[in-house]
């Protein structure tokens, strides 16, 4: 098993497309609205087609997306 210290500290969990939806509360389609438009986290295709989003990817993009409103 990789520690943090074997990955350089990176969080390399990957995600599949429906434990993001979880957790974005949003349907796939409006996820796929987002890949087309060039603002949903960067995913990783695999040969298979299947797609995969790293933690560190989505964890950034939800930051990035903060209301700093107060």
């Amino acid at each position: 098993m990789k520690t943090k210290e074997m990955t350089g500290g990176l969080d390399r969990k990957l995600l599949s497309v429906p434990e993001v939806l979880t957790e974005l509360v949003v349907p796939r389609s409006t996820f796929y609205k987002w890949r087309r438009l060039g603002i949903a986290p960067r995913c990783i295709k695999l040969p298979n087609g299947e797609v995969r989003i790293r933690r560190a990817d989505l964890d950034a993009w939800l930051c990035q997306r903060e209301d700093n409103a107060a």
